[in-house]
């Protein structure tokens, strides 16, 4: 008979910030640009040895450049498993034309949507929402944003920066909802987003302290999956966990993803590279 505690019931990939682009390296950032191709083939070359439900990519699959997609969304034609794209700050870093089929190009059905698998309840966020990068030029959002970066740059927050972002209000009430939904059948829920909440970081987002009281009102939500803060962090409030992976463009030649695998009580993170092993307790 086998163990269900030992046998996951599915598995997934994870990758942050290849950040891919064509330009020469940034040793002094620690950013090696170019080399994000190869690392990314190596990693998905990993996934298919392995069954998975999907891979994810947290954001920042390019530095910069429109064209620049061409080349790192070409390593995912040789990805085995569904493929699950969302965007970072730096996938706005395009040509203003661009900015508004920056979404499709990463072939997502939704800025922000869900899926699920068995009990597991997948939200997948885009924290670009309300930024001073990302709406197409005169859309509201972006006055919005300069209005909120203000506020807290006069209230000396950390993460007063310009790359990071927040959600519309449109966004927070549907994931509310969605939420809510879950919590109603039962599910776990496990939310990808680009942008860290927790630990308190400068990479945060700016409406973290709103989202996070929005998820600790959620019992359903076990783990909080993102990018952006390229050397990696964790920390946990209540029954939550908030895993930031590792940025894959660090470093000449050393690569950083991971596997998680499910189970009934935790999710166990297999980390490649530089990302940490860890296992999630629910």
């Amino acid at each position: 008979m086998t163990d269900t505690l030992a046998t996951p019931l599915f598995s997934f990939g994870i990758v942050a910030d290849p950040q891919y682009a064509d330009i020469p390296a940034r040793p002094e950032m620690n950013r090696f640009y170019a080399e994000s191709t190869k690392k990314l083939a190596d990693a998905i070359g990993a996934f298919n040895q392995e069954d998975l439900a999907f891979v994810v990519t947290l954001g920042d699959l390019i530095d910069r450049g429109w064209d620049s997609f061409d080349a790192i969304l070409g390593c995912y034609d040789q990805l085995k498993h569904r493929c699950v794209l969302l965007p970072g700050n730096h996938d706005f870093a395009v040509e203003p034309e661009h900015l508004a089929k920056v979404h499709e190009r990463l072939g997502m059905p939704a800025r922000w949507h869900d899926f699920s698998f068995g009990e597991f309840r997948f939200i997948v966020l885009d924290g670009n929402d309300v930024s001073t990068f990302a709406p197409p030029l005169g859309d509201p959002r972006r006055e919005l944003a300069k209005m909120r970066l203000e506020a807290l740059r006069q209230a000396g927050a950390l993460n007063a920066q310009d790359w990071n972002g927040s959600f519309s209000d449109e966004q927070l009430s549907w994931l509310q909802a969605t939420l809510a939904k879950a919590d109603a059948m039962q599910e776990h829920v496990v939310l990808f987003c680009h942008y860290p909440l927790f630990p308190e970081n400068a990479h945060n987002m700016w409406d973290a302290p709103e989202v996070l009281k929005l998820i600790a009102a959620h019992h359903s939500v076990k783990a909080w999956f993102c990018g952006h803060n390229h050397e990696g962090n964790y920390g946990a409030i209540g029954n939550t966990h908030f895993v930031n992976i590792k940025g894959m463009v660090d470093t000449l030649d050393q690569n950083a993803f991971a596997i998680a695998d499910v189970y009934p009580d935790r999710i166990a993170i297999r980390g490649f590279g530089r990302e940490t092993n860890r296992v999630l307790m629910f």
